[in-house]
């Protein structure tokens, strides 16, 4: 007989991260599962797709296609996020020394939210082109969770904007500010902490902010303390049936089993300051390699312990991005590099299929909606491509303001973040 249980973590949200099995009485098994919305940076397991098609309005401007703008206080980097009609953003205020949590009325932009969650006594020094709140919160039903870097963590209700729990031991020096974003799977929230004094990966218990598991990263690193930081997203994937957290950090990218922290395998290469999120399709991950030359790898992800020799299955060397992320398509990884250069690789062979100049400087990850690419890019421009043989630019959006954030599809429409405002585009 088959018998569902729901678990004790927040029993009326069971449905959305583990149902486990009692198979007749004796043999229990956990089945995890990536949440469907766009729930954290870049969507559904950082991928950069809608888990459902949505119909978004390919022309824009500051007249044409606006259903709202509301300006957001302070600054911030950090995506836009949705959960329960609400869209969720953090922002630093008086130079980082006010660090908030603000949500808005997807329908009509309004402002519902503002939680001041730290009020760090020396915010940490920042590069001219971060923010102190660039981290992207994750949401699910009832809770929202934001990071910001050493700054500290926190569990929100959602609802009425209670601060549940706050962690404030995951110490590093980023040296340019926070930017690795939190994840969440099953009763877990995971993080990137890569510092210049320290390299681990974390998981909390996200009812109550404990550490769960805390894995050093196994090296090896360069003895220069900047070539040991990294800003990067964990991404988990499931292999053969065991769940793995996929960690880039500097000169090198682990594997995890997500319920111990136990290094499965690593890969080793030169780069550091890693910022994009790696790409999984299958028994494959694509992972971009960071300063100060990005290169491209396609890494096999079914071996054991250091791999570098092994499961690499291709590199690509031109115009690779350091800060944005790849997004794949039918087969293809299509990306721009932080000067402007859009590329088009085959993700079996490592094959270019072509490389253009876009035009602009990038931070923001494109995203694919509706048969289209989205590339936001720092001068308030948004391309719309099309995918192909060629680069295909059908439409220039442009917006007052500057774009590092990535936007957020949602039925209907986008909701896109600037230095200064929260736009809804649409009809």
């Amino acid at each position: 007989m088959l018998k569902q249980l729901t678990t004790r973590y927040f029993p009326t949200m069971a449905f959305a991260w583990i149902s486990l099995f009692v198979l007749t009485g004796t043999t229990i098994a956990a089945e995890f599962s990536i949440r469907p919305t766009w729930s954290q940076l870049r969507g559904p397991n950082g991928q950069g797709h809608p888990s459902q098609p949505v119909d978004v309005p390919l022309q824009w401007s500051e007249t044409e296609n606006i259903v709202w703008k509301i300006p957001v206080p302070g600054l911030g980097w950090s995506s836009p996020v949705l959960s329960e009609g609400k869209i969720w953003l953090t922002s630093a205020l008086e130079e980082g020394a006010v660090l908030k949590a603000f949500s808005f009325d997807v329908e009509t932009g309004q402002l519902l939210q503002e939680v001041e969650v730290f009020r760090p006594e020396e915010p940490v020094s920042v590069n001219e082109q971060n923010s102190h709140a660039s981290p992207t919160p994750v949401v699910e039903p009832g809770f929202v969770y934001v990071h910001f870097g050493t700054m500290g963590t926190a569990c929100l209700n959602s609802e009425t904007g209670d601060i549940v729990w706050k962690h404030e031991k995951l110490k590093l020096d980023h040296k340019e500010g926070p930017g690795s974003s939190p994840v969440l799977l099953n009763n877990l929230l995971l993080i990137n902490c890569d510092g210049m004094d320290v390299q681990y990966v974390a998981a909390l218990d996200k009812r109550t902010g404990d550490i769960v598991w805390k894995t050093e990263r196994s090296g090896p690193f360069r003895d220069r303390p900047d070539f040991k930081k990294a800003y990067s997203t964990p991404v988990v994937h499931e292999v053969n049936g065991r769940w793995q957290v996929i960690s880039t950090g500097a000169d090198q990218i682990e594997g995890y089993d997500v319920e111990t922290g136990e290094e499965i395998w690593r890969v080793l290469y030169n780069g550091f300051s890693n910022v994009p999120l790696v790409q999984v399709e299958g028994t494959t991950a694509y992972v971009c390699t960071g300063f100060t030359k990005s290169e491209l790898w396609a890494i096999d992800l079914t071996g054991e312990g250091d791999v570098t020799e092994t499961h690499v299955l291709w590199t690509f060397k031109r115009q690779v991005p350091q800060i944005s992320s790849p997004v794949l398509v039918d087969g293809r990884l299509y990306f721009v590099s932080d000067k402007g250069v859009g590329g088009c690789v085959d993700a079996k062979t490592g094959e270019a299929v072509w490389q253009d100049r876009l035009g602009g400087n990038f931070s923001s990850s494109p995203i694919y909606v509706n048969g289209h690419i989205l590339f936001s890019n720092h001068e308030g421009k948004t391309l719309v491509v099309v995918p192909g043989d060629e680069l295909n630019i059908v439409r220039t959006n442009s917006l007052d303001g500057i774009i590092k954030a990535t936007p957020a599809p949602i039925p209907g429409g986008l909701i896109l973040r600037t230095d200064s405002h929260l736009y809804r585009i649409g009809q």
